[in-house]
């Protein structure tokens, strides 16, 4: 195992800072990744921060977590939370953990974001922090 966390990013999240800052907040895409890296660097990790808007990749990523070693998985995948059985399959098909994050509380959201394909088979979850939930999922996986 490597000290190397994934951070995984779904579709529209490369908008962060433009898109709905009222929900998603001001930080940009760019920020948080920023972030990241700082308090992986305290925490004697590495981040390795990707998005696509193309749900292929992000099956593809988990996959490599998995054959290089990875630490954990930070997945916000964005739509695809509340419609992807191949995310599903994915995260159940590998040994790596993956922690669910999301900047606003889809709880609290519309009907249809209630559901979590991806929260069926990760190991844990944050949400509602905004780019702090990155921060608070990066220290539980460095707990792990």
């Amino acid at each position: 195992m490597t000290d190397t966390v994934y951070v995984l990013n779904g579709p529209n999240l490369n908008l962060l800072g433009l898109r709905e800052p009222e929900i998603y907040g001001s930080d940009t895409f760019d920020d948080i990744a920023g972030m990241l890296e700082d308090r992986a660097r305290e925490l004697g990790l590495e981040v390795d921060v990707r998005q696509s808007n193309h749900e292929g990749h992000l099956v593809d990523w988990l996959h490599e977590a998995q054959a290089e070693g990875a630490k954990a998985v930070l997945l916000n995948a964005g739509a695809y939370t509340h419609t992807s059985i191949a995310l599903l399959d994915a995260i159940r098909s590998i040994k790596t953990p993956v922690i669910e994050v999301h900047l606003s509380d889809p709880a609290t959201r519309e009907k249809f974001r209630h559901i979590s394909y991806v929260g069926m088979a990760a190991v844990d979850e944050v949400k509602g922090l905004g780019a702090r939930s990155y921060i608070v999922a990066l220290e539980k996986a460095a707990a792990l």
